[in-house]
């Protein structure tokens, strides 16, 4: 049996966390993260979805997750992924980007995964400094090295600003409750609309379900909790879950790890 390996690491001085997975066979569902992810596949082969448009991944490629960029991700042909990533805060990414360019303006990229890229030496170098638990500033070249890199990518145009809509309603709506106990009829009668015409709409704009837009609100609120300390069953009640067990595994599907491992690392 495939032996699997989940390995993350928190970086104090970059403010960055590095994950390290090995032997995946795990099919990560529609989801979103409120940070930028930069990895790359050392071997195997995925089918992931982006903002649905399908991407067919393979060793040497490198994927680029903005902020709120729903994905799914999942084996193709039964292969085993061996997969590193950074994930970068929206305020680390500002702070490097205005360094670099003299301005604050978070990269868009135009396509989310860059095949056979030459990156991947810069990024693999830095991933592996920061699991090693290098100090010293050589680590931290390699993080501008890497962010210049990728701001030489084709950019896309800034997103154009959100007409008030019944989905934008209901997102926020999710966004300021996601704690609380939500339904699908809350959220039809809150925007005055049917469920199925909501359903809809939210998931044509969205790219995700309302649902599991709740999960990864409660999922990402759930992350800074265990990071303070907080326990995992304290935190699931504290998100909005009905029990641990619900949590733990909403939680390692999203995320690769338990609420447990997850908040070793920073405590």
């Amino acid at each position: 049996m495939l032996q699997e390996e989940r390995i993350v690491c928190y970086d104090k001085e970059l403010d960055i966390e590095a994950y390290r997975f090995r032997g995946l066979l795990q099919k990560f569902p529609n989801h979103f993260h409120e940070y930028y992810v930069i990895g790359f596949i050392e071997s195997g082969a995925r089918k992931m979805t982006c903002r649905n448009q399908e991407y067919i991944l393979g060793s040497g490629d490198i994927v680029l997750f903005e902020p709120l960029a729903t994905h799914t991700c999942e084996p193709l042909d039964g292969q085993a992924l061996d997969y590193r990533c950074l994930n970068i805060k929206n305020s680390v990414m500002e702070r490097l980007v205005a360094e670099i360019t003299g301005s604050s303006r978070l990269p868009r990229f135009s396509e989310p995964v860059l095949y056979r890229s030459e990156q991947v030496s810069v990024l693999q170098e830095l991933h592996q400094m920061i699991m090693a638990k290098t100090e010293g500033f050589c680590k931290e070249e390699y993080l501008y090295f890497l962010i210049v890199q990728l701001l030489a990518q084709p950019q896309a145009e800034a997103a154009p600003a959100t007409a008030a809509s019944a989905v934008q309603t209901a997102a926020e709506y999710l966004e300021q409750h996601y704690a609380e106990g939500i339904s699908l009829d809350d959220l039809a009668a809150l925007v005055g609309s049917n469920k199925y015409s909501l359903l809809r709409g939210f998931t044509r704009a969205k790219g995700i379900t309302p649902y599991r837009y709740l999960q990864a609100l409660r999922i990402s609120a759930a992350k800074k909790l265990l990071e303070a300390g907080t326990q995992p069953l304290e935190t699931a009640l504290t998100v909005g879950f009905a029990d641990q067990s619900h949590f733990t595994n909403v939680f390692k599907e999203c995320i690769g790890l338990t609420p447990g491992q997850y908040r070793t690392i920073f405590c």
